[in-house]
């Protein structure tokens, strides 16, 4: 079964059931053959409206805030797994409504917020985030353990410190999309450095970017290396990977609505954004795949590609093409579904990609469009 793309508005999301339900199906093994509970992280995919079909696998998911721990609570049916660099008073009891498990960035804020009674009588479970000063992300902006980093408190701070009254987990997020083998080397830091506090936790939550659905991913390798954790450890283990639910589930439809050609260079600007719809192509940068399309080949149409907002940087490129572009070809962007959609804004008041699914038997279901109201409403 594929997508009949010409069923679908533009811009617009859609994600596909059938890859979404696989996804699904691959990483509750994981769980189910590991014993390690897997939750979703809203920051990596958030798109409420498949929910229902989330529900059937899981039931659990991980917050950074307030609207994200709510979401949880309503949408999911579950109390979240909320961490965040900082807690605000003015909120927090929000977060206490809506939290199993709530992780503190530092003791300082551990000791502000922490209340064993309102804690035990709320049937919440204490954590702190640590930093094993070890990651192999090649990429600054994602890594937690760069010099100086805000996130985690080291195993020297521990140490000197002692573990906190009422705390029950440890926390780290150091992979970003990354195999079971990098996790295999944090685990032997994690052990070397902290294992001397686990007598006294009942769980360890492993964070995000386990990308268990990336094509080659060694899944029994990961299966094994968790089931013998466990094992040494005895502590619960969590793993809230955000990439690996929608990984490559959907794509992003757009349509071209003018060439326009200057120094030799041509643009096909399209009724979407980069900026505003695809902002990590920008931010990180990397260049997304285009069904039909692929790295400049001489002879070949080549295109630049161009958002229909007013930024100068605006733009992505270049591609080739099988054929001529005109106004009214769609073109199709792959893999848009997980942390694209949850980065997106209205930058210049560009409407915003309808959501869909391309449901199992066939056919195209809108889940939202976005109007006027959407826009206005944001900074009102």
């Amino acid at each position: 079964m594929s997508i009949n793309y010409s069923q679908i508005p533009s811009p617009c999301y859609v994600i596909d059931e059938e890859r979404f339900r696989n996804n699904l199906k691959l990483i509750r093994k994981v769980s189910d053959e590991s014993g390690a509970e897997i939750i979703l992280a809203f920051k990596g995919f958030a798109m409420w409206g498949v929910f229902p079909v989330f529900r059937e696998y899981f039931s659990g998911a991980s917050a950074s805030s307030p609207h994200e721990a709510r979401l949880s609570f309503e949408e999911v049916g579950s109390r979240a797994h909320t961490y965040s660099p900082v807690y605000k008073s003015e909120t927090f009891g929000e977060i206490m409504n809506y939290s199993s498990h709530i992780t503190f960035n530092s003791l300082a804020q551990y000791r502000k917020f922490y209340n064993r009674e309102q804690f035990e009588r709320s049937g919440i479970s204490a954590g702190l985030r640590i930093n094993p000063e070890f990651s192999e992300i090649g990429h600054d902006i994602y890594n937690p353990c760069s010099p100086g980093s805000r996130l985690g408190i080291t195993a020297g701070d521990l140490k000197r410190s002692g573990l906190p009254e009422g705390l029950e987990g440890l926390h780290f997020h150091v992979l970003f999309e990354s195999d079971s083998f990098a996790l295999e080397k944090v685990l032997r830091v994690v052990d070397e450095n902290f294992s001397v506090f686990y007598p006294q936790l009942k769980w360890i939550n492993m964070g995000g970017g386990h990308l268990m659905t990336r094509k080659g991913y060694d899944t029994g390798h990961l299966v094994k290396i968790l089931k013998e954790f466990r094992e040494r450890s005895g502590l619960h283990v969590i793993l809230e990977p955000g990439s690996a639910f929608a990984w490559q589930t959907g794509e992003l439809v757009s349509t071209v609505e003018d060439i326009v050609e200057n120094g030799g260079i041509r643009t096909a600007i399209l009724d979407t954004s980069f900026t505003a719809h695809m902002p990590d192509c920008l931010e990180m940068p990397y260049k997304p795949l285009i069904a039909g399309a692929g790295d400049p080949v001489p002879g070949n149409p080549t295109y630049r590609l161009g958002g229909n907002s007013c930024l100068s940087g605006d733009f992505m490129g270049d591609w080739s093409f099988d054929h001529e572009l005109k106004p009214g070809d769609r073109v199709v962007f792959l893999d848009m579904i997980h942390y694209t959609m949850v980065k997106t804004t209205t930058f210049n008041g560009v409407q915003h990609p309808s959501i869909g699914i391309w449901t199992t038997d066939n056919k195209f279901r809108l889940i939202r469009e976005f109007g006027y109201l959407d826009y206005r409403d944001r900074l009102s």
